[in-house]
């Protein structure tokens, strides 16, 4: 590594840090110019600031699509404000790390390695950028839909084509009917708004399940509700809890008349139409 690749290093772990030249200096020619293992050395070290933007909480920012051929890839990079993700800078950013991401299959360590346009990795520019614009930013979760089945991508509060707040991504299983698009664009709208975590009750962890009959039966007993009755409207809760929260079972948004299990069967022709996987990020959602 030249003396100035060595000092635009140590001038970036500082100003991400907030720590002194001379420590810097130490954790960079410690870890031959490794930013994000000089950041864990100096708090190793128990160097105050050390994680001065780094420990800060990243809860806004963009999520992204990116289409092609029907395949769908569905990124989510955060910053600390909404200020920053409308920063022209951070856009640019994140339009070219979906594209990357999508290139990549949504395996983010594979993404962090590859190489931008500017022939610096993307952990480089993530650096970089966070030096520049003076807040923690983070590459979150992404997720990737191959070609098995049909996929449709919808986003909510669009920021410019393909980015926004919300996303979401239905992929239905190939089949013999005519034209699914209607179909699964209004399904992509309806996970958007309604927010399932999963297609059906088999598709609900057990320990969601098991937590929130835990607090329903809390809850009951903490209103008074003698024992024997406590089991009996428990379960009836719990059955509602997975009907409004798994996708086949909700109440059809365009229709409230209908289960989207309903709807889905009325579009089907010679062949059963299936919900083979679909995915929902909202910018921030989860984070504490």
């Amino acid at each position: 590594m030249s003396n100035k690749e060595n000092l635009e290093n140590i001038k970036k772990l500082r100003e991400i840090t907030g720590v002194g030249f001379k420590d810097c200096k130490l954790a960079i020619d410690e870890n031959n110019g490794d930013i994000e293992k000089s950041i864990e050395y100096l708090r190793k070290k128990g160097i105050a600031k050390a994680s001065k933007k780094m420990g800060r909480v990243a809860a806004d920012g963009l999520v992204l699509i990116y289409e092609k051929n029907n395949n769908v890839s569905a990124i989510e990079i955060n910053s600390e404000t909404d200020f920053v993700a409308k920063n022209k800078d951070f856009i640019l950013f994140c339009k070219e790390i979906s594209e990357i991401n999508f290139a990549n299959k949504s395996n983010i360590d594979s993404l962090k390695s590859s190489k931008m346009k500017n022939n610096k990795t993307v952990d480089e520019n993530l650096i970089s950028l966070i030096s520049k614009i003076g807040e923690k930013i983070t590459i979150r979760r992404s997720k990737f839909f191959d070609d098995k089945g049909l996929n449709f991508a919808y986003v909510h509060n669009s920021v410019e084509k393909n980015i926004g707040k919300v996303i979401s991504i239905i992929q239905l299983s190939k089949n013999d009917n005519n034209d699914l698009k209607e179909l699964g664009s209004k399904l992509a709208m309806h996970i958007a708004a309604q927010a399932p975590i999963a297609i059906d009750e088999e598709g609900i962890k057990k320990e969601i399940l098991d937590k929130e009959l835990e607090i329903i039966k809390e809850e009951l007993k903490n209103s008074g509700k003698k024992e024997d009755m406590i089991e009996k409207i428990a379960n009836g809760k719990i059955k509602k809890f997975i009907s409004d929260n798994t996708l086949l079972n909700q109440v059809w948004i365009m229709d409230t008349k209908l289960k989207v299990n309903q709807v889905i069967k009325k579009y089907s022709n010679k062949s059963e139409i299936k919900v083979l996987d679909f995915i929902r990020f909202k910018v921030g959602e989860g984070i504490d």
